[in-house]
């Protein structure tokens, strides 16, 4: 059990709620409540939040905007730490951005554009915010976040700042060396000068491609499967025949495979059943084991 008086202390005056549904915080409109949702302003409140937690041994991760994310009905012990109000972006010098975890990929892209430097075009209609895109080193066609971060803050488990370069990330393909355990708190980005026109072009094109391809108008946690190598989740899954198959209110979306989408009141136990279903029918027809791209936290009811 939390001691949510200690929580309050150590948020100092962040915004702190208990008991919250998570189908609030995710794009995919699922998920159970959280024992303590956290709203810091700076790096030092989550860094207090972080000491408690770690010196009541109570369970503590950080919370983006949830687009990469399917929370279980059961919802999460412990405390969740919020970085939407994370949100320094700043131009430092000629061609580098400081930019906070809270801030959605679509603004860092606005703000490079008007500052006419070219590098996050990869950004274009991908949701989301900095701290998760970084973490899971999220990109498109035109780039990932590995090709322009050159610096992360995040605070660990006990409350302390670590920093690394851009080599010590351990940029992969839909991953990084940042751990689960720890808080994205800052970026430095080093991107190109590049004229405005030519950024906003790039970025369209990538929009309009995504457009034609991705489901829209429903709630969905974008791509539920990482693509195998030198294939397409979405083509494997499409093949066994399961677009438009669905369980309860969720279902595998009838324009892309790979997205599962919750047609409206889906619970988590529907989207994890066609996870399941996706798994198993690509693995016996084509020998492949997908491996899922969303993260999937909580517990059962």
């Amino acid at each position: 059990m939390i001691g949510r008086d200690a929580i309050l202390a150590a948020a100092g005056g962040a915004e702190v709620r208990f008991d919250e549904p998570l189908a609030r915080h995710t794009t995919l409109r699922v998920g159970g409540p959280a024992d303590a949702l956290v709203f810091p302003e700076t790096a030092a409140q989550v860094a207090a939040v972080r000491r408690l937690c770690a010196a009541q041994g109570w369970p503590c991760r950080a919370l983006g905007a949830g687009s990469n994310l399917l929370v279980r009905d059961g919802g999460v012990r412990g405390v969740l730490i919020a970085t939407a109000k994370l949100r320094q972006l700043e131009r430092l010098g000629a061609d580098a951005i400081a930019v906070g975890p809270g801030v959605a990929t679509g603004k860092l892209l606005a703000a490079a554009t008007g500052w006419e430097l070219g590098g996050v075009e990869f950004l274009a209609g991908v949701p989301g915010t900095v701290g998760g895109g970084v973490i899971m080193n999220a990109g498109t066609t035109l780039g990932e976040f590995k090709d322009v971060v050159v610096e992360v803050t995040t605070v660990r488990a006990d409350g302390a700042a670590q920093v690394r370069d851009g080599a010590a990330c351990g940029f992969a393909y839909r991953r990084s060396a940042i751990g689960p355990d720890e808080v994205v708190t800052g970026a430095r980005l080093v991107l190109t000068p590049r004229p405005r026109a030519v950024i906003a072009a790039a970025a369209e094109g990538l929009r309009a491609q995504r457009r034609g391809k991705e489901p829209h108008g429903v709630a969905s946690a974008g791509s539920i499967f990482k693509n195998p190598p030198g294939d397409y989740a979405g083509r494997l899954i499409e093949q066994c025949g399961l677009k438009g198959r669905a369980a309860g209110a969720a279902e595998v979306s009838p324009v892309h495979a790979n997205w599962i989408v919750n047609r409206g009141g889906a619970r988590a136990k529907d989207v994890l059943a066609l996870v399941a279903l996706c798994r198993d029918e690509v693995e016996q027809r084509f020998g492949v084991r997908l491996e899922l791209e969303v993260k999937v936290v909580g517990e059962e009811p």
